[in-house]
């Protein structure tokens, strides 16, 4: 048995909450028959079309899947793509009490044009993204921050995890109220941002891959070295209790930490995978991993390990994809 399994058979019952920019991936999938004579694209005929959770409603569902008692909590529309989120999540398992629905603002879409073309897997053509990234009213904003201290009374919560897409929810003014809503509670923050930490300082544990550490730094990342001291600089600059993640892809995940008042990174390299078909939605199953890992006593190298373990897993699927603890516990012996 590998030692990292007691982690994943802990996450079982673990109570989480997932915030932050909700959305519907939708997937149009044609059968290539010839080249149009008005561009120089493919012509598709329609063969189906494929919606999932997606934003994020992804690490819920990752959360969930591994056995974690998860509501997400966001902000959707009125609307055909709003009902459908609801219905993919909880047929997921995620409890969708937590979405509040905020008229006119549609529902975020991201929709695909799969050209199938005999490949083992569909070629992305295009994608059309319908979103409205206007900043939420005060009274909405406050309605979401009222949800998460309703959840935070109401439940024994293990794990916030924050997935801020910059779609319009979390504000600096929120981000910093849900930081303090935590620290008060008592209750890990994992956060995964897209370059915008400043409104996280505080937060238990930081999330973000090379290019985002990279521009927050004003710094190229190239070497070992060069992610070592990123790592470190974050943990200080934001002022991490838990510890930075900076996702390198293939190479695997560098993490800061604060141990004894003094700021230390380590390299957990990524194990081999021969087969990477595409990459969304690796972080935000990394996220999900991670703080489930660490409310189970891991450690924060241990739950880098399980984080790429998980993530070679998603990498060789298509779209987003949650692995059970069976794939995860495959993963670590080296059959991701």
């Amino acid at each position: 048995m590998h030692p990292l399994n007691r982690f994943i058979d802990s996450m079982t019952g673990k109570r989480v909450i997932v915030i932050g920019d909700a959305m519907l991936d939708e997937y149009l999938y044609g059968q290539a028959t010839r080249m149009s004579r008005e561009a120089p694209v493919p012509v598709l005929e329609f063969t189906e079309r494929r919606v999932i959770p997606g934003g994020a409603a992804n690490p819920a569902v990752n959360a969930a899947r591994l056995g974690a008692r998860t509501t997400l909590i966001g902000v959707i529309g009125g609307d055909t793509a709003g009902r459908e989120l609801h219905t993919a999540l909880a047929e997921r398992g995620v409890d969708t009490s937590g979405l509040i629905t905020v008229e006119p603002r549609p529902t975020i879409v991201k929709q695909r044009i799969m050209a199938q073309m005999g490949l083992r897997f569909p070629q992305q053509v295009a994608r059309i993204d319908r979103i409205d990234r206007s900043p939420l009213e005060d009274a909405q904003r406050r309605a979401v921050l009222d949800m998460l201290t309703r959840c935070l009374g109401d439940h024994a919560v293990d794990a916030v995890l924050v997935s801020d897409y910059r779609s319009g929810l979390i504000d600096s003014a929120l981000g910093e109220a849900i930081v303090a809503q935590c620290r008060a509670s008592g209750v890990l923050l994992a956060v995964d941002a897209q370059g915008d930490f400043d409104k996280y300082v505080g937060c238990g544990v930081l999330k973000c891959n090379a290019d985002e550490a990279a521009a927050y730094l004003g710094a190229p990342l190239q070497s070992d070295s060069d992610f070592a001291h990123a790592a470190a600089a974050l943990a200080d600059r934001i002022r991490i209790g838990g510890g930075v993640f900076v996702t390198r892809g293939a190479a695997g995940i560098t993490v800061g930490v604060r141990q004894d008042g003094d700021l230390h990174a380590q390299h957990v390299p990524a194990g081999h995978i021969e087969d990477v078909f595409d990459t969304v939605g690796a972080g935000d199953t990394a996220i999900a991993v991670i703080a489930l890992a660490l409310v189970c006593g891991a450690d924060v190298a241990q739950a880098a390990a399980l984080a790429n373990a998980a993530s070679g897993v998603v990498v060789r699927r298509l779209g987003n994809y949650a692995p059970s603890p069976d794939e995860l516990r495959a993963a670590l012996r080296g059959g991701a």
